[in-house]
């Protein structure tokens, strides 16, 4: 699609591609959205989360959520499901990231990459992650992030199957279940993995208590979104005081 003259527009407009169950990213992007940016979601149904259902979310909903967005005519897309891109893998996920972004004719966020990149600039040698996810989701994150040439020591999760439930964990649980899993684990950067999972809220927490950086996937997509267009988090957003 090409963008015609409703991109004369002053704020800069955010497309987010979400699961349908997702309730933690929008708020994530709104208590840290700048002026000069609008965002505007699709949502791609998802219930549980499984591998068999985010394959079935990609190939049966994400071409309509697509379809949606561009009709707005957006600056930037936020492919936000973490899960989602690991179950494609890296070469899947650029593939779905070139289709979004010749179907909007805008610039494409994943989380994955967006992630990536956020862990890259802290060189880190040794990688923990925690996530809500079962299992079978784990070890796609972690496969994921080794195969971006990442060391993962550790990766564990909640085992929570049901999407909407993954934004019940509240901050304080985040982390004491981190505190748990990690107390004999030897790690210089901890990855708090889920776009429906409150790590953003628990980031200054986990740093307090393990004194590394943390990165999030609600984080790194915001700050990528951004950057695609030169914005950053406002002066006093939670991104900006705990980066």
């Amino acid at each position: 699609m090409t963008q015609h003259s409703a991109l004369s527009t002053q704020d800069f407009r955010i497309g987010l591609i979400v699961p349908s169950s997702n309730t933690v990213v929008e708020p994530d992007f709104a208590r840290n959205l700048p002026r000069g940016a609008t965002l505007h979601t699709a949502r791609m149904f998802l219930a549980e989360t499984t591998e068999a259902a985010e394959r079935v979310m990609i190939t049966r909903y994400v071409p309509q959520a697509v379809r949606d967005l561009a009709s707005l005519y957006p600056h930037v897309v936020a492919f936000a499901c973490t899960s989602g891109g690991a179950v494609l893998g890296a070469d899947g996920e650029a593939k779905l990231v070139g289709d979004i972004a010749r179907e909007t004719g805008a610039l494409v966020v994943s989380t994955n990459e967006a992630v990536k990149s956020r862990l890259e600039r802290c060189n880190p040698e040794r990688i923990a992650v925690i996530t809500p996810y079962v299992d079978e989701l784990n070890q796609r994150i972690r496969a994921g992030l080794e195969g971006r040439g990442l060391n993962v020591v550790h990766c564990t999760g909640l085992g929570i199957t049901e999407n909407y439930a993954l934004a019940g964990v509240p901050p304080a649980g985040i982390l004491a279940y981190a505190q748990e899993q990690l107390a004999d684990v030897s790690f210089d950067l901890l990855f708090v993995s889920c776009t429906n999972f409150r790590g953003v809220e628990a980031r200054s927490l986990l740093m307090e208590r393990f004194g590394v950086p943390v990165v999030t996937s609600n984080q790194a997509t915001v700050e990528a979104t951004l950057e695609a267009i030169g914005l950053a988090p406002p002066e006093g957003s939670e991104l900006a005081e705990a980066a």
